[in-house]
């Protein structure tokens, strides 16, 4: 017969022993409160955003601001082809080797020949009609007049080496002539000289010669 148990240590005699001081209580889950957020006014609805306003497309301007486009790059094509035509562009001549040549020898022929008007409608390149006083132009020009016939007795234009163009209207020009001199004795050459050319209203102007084996313009 099994003999009595011994006594539980955590039993007392009065019942189960307290816990010891500074024990925690029993762990308690977290509460959370919930709350719902109602509108000021029962039932009422949340009004919308207003709406977002984009500005008015206006064909009527952007029709009438491409029609004025229109009409100036068409009085500007007509401005062009209107100066083309009023500088000799398109009256028939043309502006190459051979009326190159022409003109070249014409101007040369009047500073030999001493035509004072010849040299200055040349000189002044195409500005003549609008001069009103010529007389510097006269000066300038009898100066060149006496300088080429101190030079030379005789020019002839032999050969258009090169032609630049600048424009349809416009072209220097590399050529060279054979020139006898004024103190006498056989012609020589070639000798080259530049051009600057105008062609306007049918005649080529000779704007500018310069012989490149002398010094001097004219």
């Amino acid at each position: 017969m099994a003999g009595p148990h011994p006594p539980n240590p955590a039993v007392g005699a009065g019942g189960p022993l307290p816990y010891p001081e500074g024990a925690p209580d029993d762990p308690q889950p977290p509460q959370y409160e919930y709350r719902v957020t109602e509108p000021a006014f029962p039932g009422a609805r949340p009004e919308p955003p207003p709406p977002v306003s984009y500005p008015k497309r206006r064909p009527k301007r952007l029709l009438i601001g491409l029609l004025v486009a229109l009409a100036v790059v068409a009085a500007m094509t007509a401005a062009i082809v209107y100066g083309v035509r009023t500088n000799g562009a398109n009256t028939g001549a043309t502006l190459n080797e051979g009326s190159a040549k022409t003109a070249i020898q014409g101007y040369l022929n009047a500073l030999q020949q001493h035509d004072i008007d010849t040299i200055v409608r040349n000189a002044l390149c195409g500005l003549s009609d609008g001069v009103k006083d010529k007389r510097s132009d006269q000066a300038l020009a009898k100066l060149n007049s006496d300088a080429f016939r101190k030079q030379y007795s005789q020019t002839q234009v032999t050969s258009i080496d090169k032609i630049v163009f600048w424009s349809q209207y416009q072209a220097q020009v590399l050529f060279s002539m054979q020139v006898t001199p004024a103190t006498g004795g056989p012609s020589h050459g070639p000798i080259q000289g530049i051009a600057q050319l105008l062609f306007q209203r049918g005649q080529i102007l000779v704007c500018s010669y310069v012989v490149r084996t002398t010094s001097g313009t004219y």
